[in-house]
């Protein structure tokens, strides 16, 4: 057998595409869902660090130090096998799903943070200046701006979202990867691996190519 016969077998990947396309499903709903929820949490302990009470400003930092720390397949581990022995059971997508938005949320509340720093002071004093109040002064002048710089590194940590809940198969959930990896064993043969590998990269290389020109545009708009 050649190596197209092997990789590249056309018969086997359209026999086994349904199976890819389920599980494609539900890597984009895992991705989705664990993006949304990685950025309101993110952004809510961004602004707990930066203007809560020191207590809290010291648990924010712990929570980002140890999510940034802690590799996520560990993470899901303790998540889906742990916590039963605790009285919480969770089924294997909100496993997944707890697991990416704890880590996503620790290092977009990085991101949130720069972006809010990188916000001239003259912005919170002009906002003072005008009687508005907290509320007010980030929803409608801080964060705003701050959303603008941030765009290309949270474009970015969507990606690394997506592309980590291939990690969702070993607690046997039917994702992509385990989809592919399931059709691989019924077919015996490689090729549908290669077919989830194609339907990565059709569906993150444009985010790749965006992120790209977002941070092409940001560098002229400073210049």
């Amino acid at each position: 057998m050649d190596i197209f016969t092997t990789f590249f077998n056309g018969r086997v990947l359209v026999e086994t595409l349904p199976l890819l396309l389920m599980g494609l499903e539900v890597t984009v709903g895992l991705g989705l869902a664990s993006i949304v929820a990685g950025m309101v949490f993110g952004l809510f302990i961004a602004l707990v660090r930066l203007y809560a009470a020191t207590p809290f400003q010291v648990m924010a930092i712990v929570y980002i130090d140890i999510f940034r720390s802690i590799p996520i397949l560990v993470l899901l581990i303790i998540v889906y096998y742990a916590l039963p022995f605790i009285g919480i059971r969770l089924t294997s997508f909100w496993a997944a799903w707890l697991t990416l938005t704890l880590i996503s949320g620790a290092y977009t509340a990085e991101i949130f943070r720069a972006g809010i720093e990188a916000i001239p002071k003259g912005q919170f004093e002009g906002s003072q200046a005008l009687g508005l109040n907290y509320f007010h002064m980030m929803v409608d002048v801080i964060l705003p701006q701050a959303f603008k710089i941030v765009i290309p590194p949270l474009t970015n940590n969507c990606i690394n979202v997506m592309k980590d809940t291939a990690l969702a198969s070993v607690v046997a959930m039917p994702d992509l990867l385990k989809q592919a990896t399931q059709a691989q064993a019924l077919a015996a043969n490689p090729t549908p691996l290669i077919g989830a590998a194609l339907i990565y990269i059709a569906m993150l290389w444009p985010l790749v190519a965006l992120v790209t020109r977002l941070e092409k545009r940001f560098k002229a708009g400073r210049r």
